[in-house]
């Protein structure tokens, strides 16, 4: 037998995706991983996968080779190495970690990496019109000034968020994740609202 036919033959999907971390509700569905899933419509079978939602599908190497950016070969090796099927030592491909952060602290990192994405966004939609200066002599204000200058970016981050491949949108909350930037981003944006509610900051001498 084939590398192939001996990972597919042995290992379901099933098994691979809780082998690699994911947990399956009552009837085999989870949220999906190759696109911004908000609800569970990646169906885990047997013999193959399939989303309801943006249309992957296949069998368990092509499961391993989409959830780890590997070859259909490697995931192979891959398979074959980690539930102990093949009594050659494992090649550097199989050896290597995960290039994907575990599911669970993912999901939890994207989704908060979303949600103060999506309120700084508002604030400064907010800002661009509130603050924008009534004629060409009025000095502008520094929230409007603020909102030129990064609404833009914020809305292509929140974009990879809602729409991006897997791959896009680890990259943007691994950057938000790295030396605090979301959690000081958070610490910003509620800041700035507290001023809102309770009144006007100071003006600048």
């Amino acid at each position: 037998m084939s590398i192939f036919e001996i990972a597919k033959a042995t290992v379901s999907v099933r098994q691979a995706a809780e082998c690699y971390g994911l947990k399956l509700s009552r009837n085999n569905m989870v949220y999906c991983l190759f696109h911004n899933d908000r609800h569970p419509s990646l169906k885990l079978n047997e013999d193959y996968f399939f989303c309801f939602s943006c249309g992957a599908k296949g069998d368990v190497i092509d499961f391993v080779a989409r959830l780890f950016d590997l070859s259909s070969y490697e995931a192979a090796q891959k398979l074959v190495t980690d539930f102990g099927l093949d009594p050659k030592p494992p090649n550097a491909a199989a050896m290597a970690k995960p290039k994907r952060p575990l599911i669970r602290q993912f999901r939890e990192d994207e989704m908060l990496c979303f949600r103060v994405l999506t309120d700084y966004l508002h604030l400064l939609e907010e800002w661009k019109v509130r603050y924008a200066p009534k004629t060409p002599e009025d000095e502008w204000d520094d929230r409007f000034v603020e909102a030129c200058q990064m609404l833009d970016h914020i809305e292509h981050l929140a974009d990879i968020l809602t729409v991006g491949s897997l791959g896009e949108r680890v990259v943007v909350v691994d950057e938000l994740k790295k030396e605090d930037k979301i959690a000081f981003l958070q610490d910003y944006v509620e800041r700035k609202k507290e001023v809102a509610h309770h009144g006007e900051e100071p003006e600048k001498a």
